[in-house]
């Protein structure tokens, strides 16, 4: 199973400009995500894909394989279906660039959801983690999923998803892991379509597959990175690393 990794690396950004040229040890964010993912040996090819000159030369001056956006993009599949639009692969793996703790385990899972369906029905498959801290359940920075008992997705959302009316009821709160793994044609048949309403009101791309009818299956992983969204989680990252 022939099996790309994508990095899609937007210099921009609304709540932490530049986070990914943002220096953690002795490396970049982007580098950490970078060499991480390339060390878990899991991939055919890893690519950072960038509309930025700034993360194109950090990459590529430090012997990684990047590629520049040739258009603007709304989300970070989109940027990464124009990459992979003429690269011969099976699955295209979405590893977001502002995680520098990328770790084998969680990628190897989602990779085997593919591997155990010969018969093609998984188009799409994404990360969750179980969420137990009550004000980030309620923090609409964390993306919570609600699943069937399939562990398919049933809906994504900023808001507190489900909503905890009886509270005798025990609920399992998932928060949405935004690594995707897909099948190329899915990824490429995403970007033919216009951005959802849904999508656009909750700004969670993924929201466009279930519009479109196109379940998610999700999978349950321990992730422990810290994505890198704020500079206060950059401090975290930093604490973590001892720097």
């Amino acid at each position: 199973m022939n099996c790309i990794a994508m990095i899609p690396a937007r210099y921009a950004s609304t709540r932490f400009p530049a986070k990914l040229m943002q220096q953690l040890g002795n490396k970049s964010v982007i580098r950490h995500t970078y060499d991480n993912t390339v060390k878990t040996g899991l991939f055919d090819q890893v690519i950072v894909v960038t509309d930025s000159r700034i993360i194109y030369d950090e990459i590529k001056t430090n012997g990684g394989d990047v590629m520049m956006s040739q258009r603007p993009h709304e989300s970070g599949s989109d940027r990464i279906a124009e990459a992979v639009e003429t690269l011969d692969t099976e699955i295209v793996v979405n590893v977001q660039g502002d995680e520098p703790f990328v770790q084998k385990a969680p990628l190897e899972k989602l990779l085997e959801v593919f591997k155990k369906d010969p018969a093609g029905k998984v188009q799409v498959a994404s990360l969750m983690q179980v969420m137990k801290n009550e004000k980030n359940i309620r923090d609409p920075n964390y993306v919570k999923v609600a699943v069937d008992l399939q562990m398919n997705a049933l809906f994504f959302s900023r808001s507190v998803i489900p909503f905890p009316r009886d509270p005798a009821v025990s609920i399992t709160y998932y928060e949405h892991i935004g690594v995707y793994a897909f099948r190329k044609q899915a990824l490429m048949n995403f970007t033919r379509w216009p951005v959802t309403a849904l999508e656009a009101a909750e700004k969670i791309e993924c929201l466009r597959y279930l519009e479109h009818g196109i379940p998610l299956k999700m999978v349950i992983t321990e992730y422990m990175g810290i994505e890198i969204d704020t500079p206060e989680d950059l401090l975290l990252a930093k604490q973590r690393m001892g720097s």
